[in-house]
């Protein structure tokens, strides 16, 4: 497979159309969004995954976290999680049920769907041998690590960046897709990129984001926090529990750019053409399947399943995934990104 090689480190409301009504339906849906979703036999999707370039070297990771990418050898084995899971019957995920072409809710066929779900469903194939022994939980951006935390849910597939601070948190895969912030507005606007043109602006960003994370670190004088409403409480405009209701409020004009991983955007954009990406995605960051810190024969096992997933080339079922979910949105990848393990 093109790409394929293994690294290893060492150590350790106006003019929006009918979009607008579906993304406040989305809204009011995500509201709920931390109970459980029945478990569903949806068309056969496996098979169907990404990884895409970005222009800037810019890291995600914090600075002291050399290579918070580096993951556990993959491995086909067992141990107290997997075996927990295959007691249950089931695997119990935490998804996305509003991002476009990731996670989201067929609206015809009431079914989750998307490059996401394609990855929980091999997970499940491959553990419990059966695609379809999955209870999808879906989970707002700012509750994923404590989905993981208090047991509710085995795995987390929700475009996840991996960095050194979540690391602290819980465990991760290696990287099953390439991605980048960047900046998401109307396209009458005079705003540029992730530079001076955001100055004054109302930005907004999913609390617990890593674009939360850099605008805290460099927000060109952006306005980007809320402010409280007397009471201690904050207003939730411009920092969300979930990254969706960002769109809204950008259709509703409450706030004037979004920003968020370019990937998530290209779904966003495909779904309302009054919208597009400004300027160059300004940071490098990977998806990886999160677990429960310490759940180390969870983690090895998802990376065994990578390395299936990835294998093959232009038929790999990543790309085959990518192809169906991402490649309108998000053209020109060419192969997953390179699994980087740990050497201990």
């Amino acid at each position: 497979m093109r790409g394929r090689d293994v690294r290893v480190v060492r150590g350790g409301l106006r003019g929006w159309g009918g979009v607008a009504g579906m993304a406040v339906a989305c809204a009011v849906t995500a509201a709920a969004a931390l109970l459980p979703l029945a478990h569903h036999k949806g068309p056969d999707t496996a098979g169907r995954g990404a990884g895409t370039p970005v222009a800037s070297a810019v890291p995600a990771a914090d600075e002291a976290c050399t290579s918070p990418e580096a993951s556990l050898p993959a491995s086909s084995g067992g141990g107290p999680d997997i075996e927990k899971i295959r007691a249950r019957g089931k695997l119990v995920a935490g998804v996305d049920q509003n991002s476009f072409r990731w996670g989201y809710r067929n609206p015809e066929t009431r079914t989750l769907e998307g490059f996401d779900i394609d990855l929980v469903r091999a997970i499940a194939e491959d553990v419990l041998g059966d695609r379809d022994a999955v209870i999808f939980r879906a989970i707002p951006t700012n509750q994923r690590i404590a989905a993981l935390e208090n047991g509710r849910v085995d795995v987390v597939v929700r475009t996840m960046t991996i960095n050194c601070k979540r690391l602290e948190q819980v465990s991760f895969s290696t990287a099953y897709f390439r991605a980048g912030q960047q900046v998401l507005a109307p396209k009458e606007s005079d705003i540029t990129g992730y530079d001076t043109s955001l100055k004054g602006k109302r930005v907004c960003s999913a609390e617990g984001s890593t674009a939360y994370d850099a605008l805290e670190k460099e927000s060109f004088g952006a306005v980007f926090k809320d402010e409280h409403d007397g009471t201690g409480r904050d207003l939730d405009r411009l920092t969300v529990p979930s990254q969706l209701d960002c769109l809204v409020r950008l259709q509703l004009g409450e706030v004037d750019a979004v920003v968020t991983d370019n990937a998530l955007a290209a779904g966003q954009a495909a779904q309302d053409p009054a919208v597009e990406l400004k300027g160059a995605p300004f940071t490098t960051e990977y998806y990886g399947v999160a677990v429960k810190r310490g759940s180390d024969d969870l983690v090895a096992r998802v990376n065994h399943v990578l390395e299936e997933y990835r294998r093959g080339g232009d038929d790999s079922p990543w790309m085959k995934s990518y192809r169906a979910w991402l490649e309108e949105g998000l053209p020109g990848v060419e192969a997953p990104p390179a699994p980087l393990y740990r050497s201990n």
